[in-house]
């Protein structure tokens, strides 16, 4: 008799690593185990129902990514800066038979949930042949040589950064979304070295040689990136600031675990690969000039100017000593399913995109939304509007993981005190008589801070405009 997919997901979830987040777990240093999910919201969210395009920023697909990269991060050795109380413990509960084979349980539904709206939101379309894919990567290729030493092009999560109020936090959050992905750099890419050693594998292991410092550790990608993090005064921990991770930026990591972890995929994986080394030249040097205007000279941008150096050879290298080799031997057979990979991940990458700016509007927009939520909110008091309060009464530091709505929703404090993050930061003291606007699918988390804290959650859906005048920038 089989297990209902929803009970495999709550015995994964079970593990006391993945609980809910306590009072004092804004932030998750020292250990790189702890990882809190929202258990209670597990159980209403239908696991057998892939997301969207509309829904990647959604809780649903924040709950699947946060289960997905415990899943797949279960596979590297993920070991702490220092010793602590209780790891030995935290390593035994990580690392033990009975999490992993319940991981693997539901990794695939939960993979399904997560990358199959690829096959339909991204075409490939055409008679796509070894000939044609190469030449359309050698086009791309040309294109990011000829703009290398240009005046860095404009990006539009950039220049969110650079033009919104706080800078600095905006630049830190950003830099928090990369962290998944960067502080364990190429564990992914690792996946693929072992097996049948061909030419094209020791391409590929040549550029993770290179991300992994040539076993110098100093030298090591992941580790520049730390001290790009400690230079603006975060943590290098992993998953420090796990409670602030996008679902889009965790997506964008667990795609290329997902497309190295089943190796059927290993043609869609080297054309992902080869998007992502040939791009990353111009984005690097981008995201190096956006650090030293918000930071100043105090910021380490080694890692990001060391990747503007050395993806000039990895994107070279990718298309050479892996793509084309690859269609060569295999012909055009596996061209389309190249193609495929490389598509894939740059529309991941613009779903993320979106997603940030619309998170760093939902902070600019805070105080200026304000005065219209409590015109909506005083109406539904008069009487005006019919829409239910949905009243929650918390005790001290009962603390909401950070999580999303489905919905525009108003968040109205009774009585008591609340902390509230919109974005990785300081939070905002909401007492008695505040009110916010929360759009749909934006991210934030809260703790209580009073002895009870009493309030109010009214759905706004169908008066989004009286409240917002732009709500669908906060669609992904």
């Amino acid at each position: 008799m089989s297990i209902p997919l929803s009970d495999s997901v709550h015995s994964y979830a079970s593990n006391r690593l993945f609980r809910d987040a306590g009072e004092n777990e804004v932030l998750l240093g020292e250990t790189p185990y702890r990882r809190p999910t929202r258990t209670f919201d597990n159980a209403f969210i239908n696991y057998e129902r892939p997301l969207t395009r509309g829904t990647q920023a959604s809780n649903s697909a924040l709950s699947t990514h946060r289960l997905l990269i415990n899943i797949y991060e279960a596979d590297g050795v993920f070991l702490p800066h220092a010793a602590y109380d209780g790891f030995w413990d935290d390593f035994q509960a990580f690392y033990s038979a009975e999490n992993i084979a319940h991981g693997e349980s539901i990794r695939h539904a939960l993979e399904n949930k997560a990358f199959s709206f690829l096959q339909n939101d991204v075409e490939v379309t055409g008679p796509w042949t070894a000939d044609t894919v190469i030449e359309f990567f050698k086009s791309f290729l040309k294109d990011q040589a000829e703009t290398r030493d240009a005046e860095a092009n404009n990006s539009p999560v950039l220049a969110a950064i650079l033009n919104s109020r706080d800078p600095e936090r905006c630049a830190k959050h950003y830099l928090i979304q990369l962290a998944p992905d960067f502080l364990s750099e190429a564990s992914a890419m690792a996946r693929v070295a072992p097996g049948s050693y061909g030419d094209i594998q020791s391409a590929i292991f040549n550029i993770l040689i290179d991300e992994y410092g040539a076993s110098v550790h100093a030298n090591k990608h992941s580790t520049l990136f730390e001290n790009t993090l400690q230079s603006v005064g975060l943590s290098p921990d992993i998953h420090t600031y796990w409670q602030f991770y996008h679902s889009t930026s965790l997506c964008l990591t667990n795609y290329f675990h997902y497309i190295t972890k089943n190796k059927r995929l290993f043609f869609r994986y080297i054309g992902a690969l080869f998007y992502t080394e040939a791009s990353l030249v111009n984005v690097t040097k981008k995201q190096s000039e956006m650090l030293r205007k918000v930071f100043g000279a105090g910021v380490n941008t080694k890692y990001f100017d060391e990747h503007h150096h050395i993806d000039q050879h990895h994107g070279e290298m990718a298309l050479q000593r892996v793509i084309i080799p690859a269609l060569e031997r295999f012909g055009d057979q596996v061209a389309s399913e190249i193609l495929r990979g490389y598509l894939e991940f740059q529309f991941l990458e613009e779903l993320a995109d979106a997603d940030l700016i619309a998170q760093f509007d939902f902070f600019e927009r805070l105080e200026n939304d304000r005065c219209n939520a409590e015109k909506f909110y005083h109406e539904i008091t008069n009487g005006e509007r019919n829409v239910s309060l949905e009243t929650f009464v918390e005790c001290a530091g009962e603390r909401s993981t950070t999580h999303t709505h489905p919905d525009h929703r108003l968040l109205v404090i009774e009585s008591g005190k609340m902390d509230f993050w919109p974005l990785a930061g300081d939070p905002l003291s909401l007492t008695a008589g505040d009110i916010l606007f929360i759009p749909r699918h934006r991210l934030h988390g809260s703790v209580v801070t009073s002895d009870e804290c009493v309030y109010h959650q009214p759905v706004a859906e169908s008066e989004t405009k009286e409240l917002h005048q732009n709500p669908q920038s906060h669609e992904v």
